[in-house]
């Protein structure tokens, strides 16, 4: 390879080549951050429902003077309802 050739090679293509790569990379690295985004949101849901079954299953057992058993499957319920929003997120 002359040595004018290999300065073409240099200046050029080399720095189109780094370029493209970091293209290439940058778009892997926004695809981690969707999904990580995702997971984030299903966190949230998933507390969110966690939280609302606890208060819901206490005012069960104040307001309707049920047993802790009976409001036990309410609470269940609740919770079950938050882990399938958080599969809609997710997937």
């Amino acid at each position: 390879m002359s040595d004018s050739a290999f300065n073409f090679w240099h200046r050029s293509v080399a720095p189109l080549a780094i370029a493209a790569g970091l293209v290439v990379l940058s778009g892997a690295a926004s695809g981690q951050t969707q999904q990580a985004d995702q997971r984030q949101a299903g966190r949230n849901v998933n507390q969110a429902a966690k939280q609302e079954a606890r208060s819901a299953k206490i005012d069960c057992r104040q307001e309707n003077n049920k047993s802790n058993a009976e409001c036990r499957q309410d609470k269940r319920e609740t919770k079950q309802g938050g882990r399938q929003a958080k599969r809609d997120i997710k997937y």
